[in-house]
């Protein structure tokens, strides 16, 4: 009885598997690091300013990506993720020329915090850099996103 019950929870999951890795499979292996949090809600007239038209109403989140480039540096994008009733998709996706212009060799990054959706609109994440592979001195930078949707990129005062 337990080897019938447990092969019908198996068996679900071995025909979604391919599924899964043609998902995991467009990952490009150059991301390095991948963070998602805050999130963003458009008002009646829509996002302002962006690739793909948002409706009144609609929601989603940011994403933070870091793609490391054939000198070892990392360019990294900032998403946004539309998230709806007909699943999810990209609204928009820009390069944060404050990095690009440091080429910087990226150690990490991490979302303000891992206890979910956030109280209000927004997104903070702090991206822990090198300027040279050699240092062993990290830098602290940060990616803010205010409620208004105004992003802000500067080195952490701690």
């Amino acid at each position: 009885m337990k080897l019938l019950a447990l092969s019908a929870l198996l068996v679900p999951l071995l025909f979604s598997a391919p599924v899964i890795a043609d998902e995991i499979d467009e990952l490009p292996v150059t991301a390095t690091f991948v963070i998602s949090g805050g999130y963003w809600e458009s008002g009646p007239e829509g996002v302002a300013g962006v690739e793909t038209p948002v409706e009144a109403g609609e929601r989603g989140y940011y994403k933070l990506v870091a793609i490391r480039q054939a000198d070892r540096t990392a360019r990294i994008h900032l998403q946004m993720i539309a998230s709806g009733e007909a699943g999810l998709r990209l609204v928009e996706s820009v390069e944060l020329e404050e990095f690009t212009a440091i080429k910087p060799y990226v150690t990490g990054i991490r979302p303000e915090s891992m206890t979910g959706v956030a109280a209000t609109p927004g997104f903070f994440a702090t991206v822990y850099l090198k300027t040279s592979p050699e240092t062993e001195r990290v830098e602290e930078w940060t990616v803010l996103i205010d409620e208004l949707g105004d992003i802000k990129v500067e080195r952490a005062s701690n």
